[in-house]
């Protein structure tokens, strides 16, 4: 593999401390300006938060993803209200202030600059974008790579140290439009961009990305590669063998679905199980 950018490949130790990691996402319940939000107290929305911040933290988790995916449907990045950010960054806040792990911002949909602008007030020390170059159609409908913009937002920001982990072949997409473009090219492209590290998904929120497409994501690029959904228990341990980070949501729900609560027992079995290869790490 020939190295594309110059870009260190170190967010994951510079982050985190260690060589490999377990990210635990927390789902904000709708914020206002969204279509299921129903009158929520702000305090309620950061008590709940607070709730799965606690339970993720206390099960061993060794960094924290607070994402406003409540806020289904999701809008374009042009169409995201000012409130949305505003809520986001009181959360992350909170949040950040309550516990001493490191913290990332995710916008949905695809809103690196608002992601930005949020980080840089909470102090969290990375955002996750799904589409950081290149352009796809997804359920929201067509949309652009965002790094561009985003980082000269960054530079305004003089918000440097704050990461960009983007993912490769994002998820609830389609690739149609790009199809000469392979998974290894499309993995090269976001080095080539000045990601720090890039993610990898299933097709759709719950479903893992199969172990063939870890790999070609790994040999593809000298950036730190994480696996964004589908990992569980029952396979955490294989995908890190691969992987230098996970991100995890589903799984550690009651019932193993996203819009319940994060249950305590669930996030000891899948540290547990991903406890070998972290010993070995």
């Amino acid at each position: 593999m020939t190295q594309i950018s110059d870009r260190p490949g170190d967010a994951i130790e510079a982050i985190f401390g260690r060589k490999k990691a377990l990210i635990g996402m927390i789902h904000c319940p709708a914020f206002p300006g969204a279509p299921r939000y129903r009158g929520m107290a702000r305090e309620e929305i950061v008590s709940i938060c607070l709730r799965d911040a606690e339970r993720l933290v206390a099960g061993g988790m060794h960094g924290l993803l607070v994402e406003n995916h409540g806020d289904i449907p999701f809008s374009k990045p042009e169409d995201i209200g000012p409130e949305t950010a505003a809520f986001m960054a009181v959360v992350a806040d909170r949040v950040a202030r309550e516990f001493a792990l490191p913290i990332g911002i995710n916008v949905l949909a695809n809103a690196p600059v608002p992601a930005f602008a949020i980080a840089a007030a909470s102090g969290a020390s990375f955002i996750r974008v799904n589409q950081w170059a290149n352009a796809y159609v997804a359920n929201e409908g067509f949309m652009e790579g965002r790094a561009a913009e985003a980082l000269r937002y960054r530079a305004k920001l003089r918000a440097d140290g704050i990461r960009v982990f983007a993912d490769s072949h994002v998820k609830h997409g389609s690739h149609a439009i790009v199809a000469d473009r392979s998974l290894a090219e499309l993995t090269r492209d976001l080095a080539f961009f000045d990601a720090d590290a890039v993610i990898a998904t299933g097709n759709r929120t719950g479903d893992s990305a199969s172990l063939e497409e870890i790999e070609t994501v790994r040999a593809a690029t000298h950036l730190p590669v994480l696996v964004g959904s589908g990992v569980s228990p029952a396979n955490v341990a294989a995908i890190l063998e691969r992987a230098d980070a996970v991100i995890v949501a589903s799984s550690l729900k009651e019932g193993g679905v996203w819009w319940n609560a994060v249950e305590a027992a669930r996030v000891r079995d899948f540290v547990a199980a991903a406890q070998p290869v972290l010993e070995r790490s």
